[in-house]
């Protein structure tokens, strides 16, 4: 019988242990792994550089939440990223967005720098300037990222496949802000997705974990794995194993989540001392029309406020929540606030004005009362 995505996560691709009849997926610290007399492996890894056990069982759900060929899992999202861009050929052509996760925008940059790419940039809240970037024939790769981090701009991913496939490209999409409960980027068209399953895939803030699903099993893909297997940047066994355990309850904690950033959205909408509310569930967004097309499960917890008071306030109200914790990251069960553009530094396109809001499980009228506090502190 065929089962849906919800019932996948929550039952961890329903894979009872076999010896023992756990209902909880075991974890397999081994980094080795035995031969018969014969020298041919008992089961079916050799090494754990390539991949074990627990982190193959955590790929596989991965791939299938995501609708994908297959998928690998790797240590952090930046080096998901980074073994997309190990891929491409000496001098590629790649377009990426000017508003997107700065961490992603360095690795980039600093490729460019050394000759290995050729670099454009488009406007994501431009929904031509994607078509007028790329050049038909020698556009390699197309890197978005909707909701790109941390200005929420939203890009249509149906429309930038079309956009990759009519030019010879290849579309990633990191889809770290918006998980498969909510977006499934393959289904749109994409080639790969990329995760920071260290975000909303694992949720608690425990784990450093990336992962890349893809589309379809060809020559590319199979270069992927092969750096993959050479470079090692796979996470430990009971990394894995605790993001399986995140991935088992990633539908219930987004649509919590989604709910109490819309609730928040909705209220501090023109309070007096914020000059904008940044959310893609907000009707007044720019790209809501996009994302509730292609963000069918919920907008996520994450939104971003722009304060009348400049930098000043920004960091006034970050170090004055209480429920809110003053840190970075997102997509946890707790709700975190950070004043960004200090973090991401002075080349940065975010605002100084900016502070990013990671909502959590808590209950909302909490995280209401809190931020309404701080900003009459501020």
């Amino acid at each position: 019988m065929a089962r849906r995505p919800e019932t996948l996560a929550a039952q961890a691709l329903h894979r009872i242990d076999v010896e023992t009849g756990a209902v909880i997926p075991p974890v397999h610290l081994a980094t080795t792994y035995a031969r018969d007399g014969a020298n041919a492996l008992i089961g079916a890894h050799d090494y754990i550089r390539p991949e074990g056990p627990t982190q193959a069982h955590a790929a596989a759900l991965i791939c299938a939440l995501e609708g994908g060929a297959d998928a690998r899992l790797f240590s952090s999202g930046l080096a998901a990223a980074a073994a997309v861009f190990a891929t491409l050929p000496a001098g590629a052509h790649v377009v990426a967005q000017t508003k997107m996760y700065y961490g992603a925008k360095k690795l980039l940059q600093s490729l460019e720098t050394k000759g290995a790419i050729v670099l454009a940039f488009f406007d994501p809240d431009d929904p031509d300037a994607l078509a007028r970037a790329v050049k038909p024939g020698a556009t390699a790769l197309i890197w978005i990222e909707t909701p790109a981090n941390p200005l929420w701009s939203v890009v249509d991913i149906a429309r930038a496949a079309e956009t990759a496939r009519s030019a010879g490209a290849r579309l990633a999409v990191d889809s770290t802000s918006a998980p498969p409960c909510t977006t499934r980027s393959l289904d749109l068209g994409a080639d790969y997705v990329v995760h920071s399953a260290t975000k909303y895939l694992n949720g608690h803030s425990d784990v450093l974990a990336g992962a890349v699903v893809t589309r379809a099993k060809d020559e590319a893909w199979q270069a992927l794995c092969d750096h993959h297997s050479l470079t090692g940047a796979v996470p430990g066994a009971f990394e894995a194993w605790l993001l399986i355990r995140g991935l088992r309850t990633l539908f219930v904690r987004f649509e919590r989540q989604s709910a109490n950033a819309l609730r928040l959205a909705q209220s501090l909408e023109g309070h007096p001392g914020i000059a904008q509310v940044l959310y893609p569930g907000l009707p007044a967004h720019p790209g809501h029309a996009i994302a509730a097309r292609q963000m069918t499960g919920g907008y996520g917890g994450l939104l971003s406020l722009r304060l009348r008071g400049g930098a000043k306030a920004a960091a006034q109200l970050a170090a004055s929540t209480e429920v809110f914790i003053q840190a970075t990251s997102i997509g946890g069960v707790e709700s975190l606030i950070e004043h960004r553009k200090p973090i991401e530094g002075p080349q940065s396109p975010t605002p100084d004005d900016l502070v990013r809001l990671s909502c959590g499980l808590e209950a909302a009228d909490d995280l209401m009362a809190d931020l309404m506090t701080a900003l009459e502190r501020v």
